[in-house]
């Protein structure tokens, strides 16, 4: 491979990158939104105590570590793409 498809590589990888980040980002919101309307719902019937999925809380903190993990990634590409 060339150094210019290499960079056009690692240009459609970290492009890549980019369209997983804004996925995670959507997805926490619409879980966010979740919580925040489980939560409304619950608060409204006074005999009812407020009660939120563990799953709920399990699956913000995975959407958090992938942010995460893409970052880390994103960051590699650049080392790597200001390396050659």
């Amino acid at each position: 491979m060339s150094l210019d498809g290499l960079h056009d590589a690692l240009a459609a990888a970290k492009a890549g990158l980019g369209d997983a980040g804004a996925q995670v980002g959507s997805a926490t919101r619409l879980l966010e939104q979740a919580r925040r309307a489980m939560r409304d719902a619950q608060l409204a019937d006074p005999s009812g105590e407020p009660w939120l999925p563990a799953q709920l809380d399990a699956a913000l903190t995975e959407l958090a570590r992938q942010r995460g993990s893409i970052a880390d990634a994103a960051e590699l590409l650049d080392d790597y793409r200001a390396r050659l």
